[in-house]
């Protein structure tokens, strides 16, 4: 995998820079976002891991240069931004990715990989941020059919509502006293039995319906 990061904090591109190559993963950091995207059509990255909050030119204009360029890598977004404006804005921009800069370093190479895969990949903490702002736009929140999921066992529909607060597979296991492993394998059923594909839809879906409005993940 080949990566172009675009970065303005030199610590933190050198340090990542580090932590991927030691991965296996090629990368071309640069710190200049006004030179993102002649590095982009010179070094053709299978992605693009760009800051958002950079001066002179913003990750946001950056990704729409990129565009306007019709330079089609997968851009992800790498930020410490959890307001939902932009992650909603760098969706709709073009990103295939909304990841936050403190995200543990498989995580951030595993949605990667999704990325290039060409999934589009939101850090799991912005799952019930995203789920928020798709149900204000369609404006039709409890609009699903009554009963909740009844497709869902009592205890898939728990761990549904921790998926929907962002929560990751250890810290559900971990809340509920059972295994990372068991886990997984509720949320791969869950996936299927809701026919979506990522934990965002799945968020999603648990506010459009309602299932977690009687504080579902707090309840044993």
């Amino acid at each position: 995998m080949r990566v172009l990061l675009i970065d303005d904090h030199a610590l933190f591109r050198f340090g990542l820079q580090a932590l991927l190559e030691r991965r296996g993963i090629e990368v071309v950091a640069v710190g200049n976002a006004a030179e993102g995207v002649a590095r982009a059509r010179e070094h053709a990255p299978d992605v693009v891991l760009l800051d958002m909050r950079m001066p002179q030119l913003t990750g946001l204009e950056l990704l729409r240069a990129l565009r306007a360029a019709e330079l089609r890598m997968p851009v992800a977004m790498l930020t410490t931004s959890a307001e939902e404006r932009d992650v909603i804005t760098s969706l709709q921009q073009g990103a295939q990715g909304y990841l936050l800069k403190d995200m543990e370093p498989d995580a951030l190479i595993a949605a990667l990989g999704d990325i290039v895969a060409g999934r589009t990949v939101v850090a799991p903490e912005l799952a019930v941020v995203l789920a928020r702002a798709v149900q204000a736009e369609g404006g039709h929140a409890g609009a699903a059919p009554e009963g909740g999921a009844p497709e869902l066992t009592p205890r898939e529909q728990e761990i549904l509502c921790h998926l929907a607060e962002g929560q990751s597979n250890k810290a559900i296991a971990r809340r509920l006293g059972i295994s990372d492993g068991t886990v997984k394998l509720h949320v791969k059923a869950i996936l299927r039995k809701l026919e979506v594909h990522s934990r965002v839809e799945a968020a999603v879906i648990a506010v459009e319906r309602g299932l977690c409005a009687r504080g579902g993940a707090g309840e044993s």
